[in-house]
């Protein structure tokens, strides 16, 4: 039965062994997508759709952006509200008094749109 030690060994030899297999896959990922990327702003250089600098700007800003970290998966538009939607149910006071300031809101709205016509056509007289 092997003991302690030898447990305890072989694990951090699996974690390392995961790292390293982890970071060459991640490097052969990145690899591609540089020259993909290149390709793209070869092909961008050729067309004359952006000079040399900025391809080569380009090519590095794509690559500083893929290798930042992604935001975690978690969002709060995906999960489910935790408890119903509250509906406030008005008095018939408020209700009236609701309709009266969207009355006079109109009205306001209507003197404006009013005003602006006569302008515009004491512009179009000029």
């Amino acid at each position: 039965m092997p003991g302690f030690g030898d447990i305890v060994q072989k694990a951090f030899y699996l974690g390392v062994g995961l790292a390293s297999y982890a970071g060459e896959k991640a490097g052969g990922k990145l690899a591609e997508l540089r020259s993909q990327v290149q390709k793209l702003a070869d092909e961008m250089v050729a067309k004359g759709e952006m000079n040399t600098e900025e391809a080569r700007r380009f090519v590095e800003d794509m690559m500083r952006q893929a290798q930042q970290p992604q935001p975690s998966s978690g969002t709060p538009e995906k999960t489910p509200p935790s408890e119903p939607r509250r509906i406030e149910i008005l008095e018939e006071d408020e209700e009236s008094t609701v309709k009266e300031a969207s009355t006079e809101n109109v009205d306001e709205l209507r003197d404006q749109v009013l005003e602006l016509q006569e302008e515009l056509k004491r512009l179009q007289r000029d």
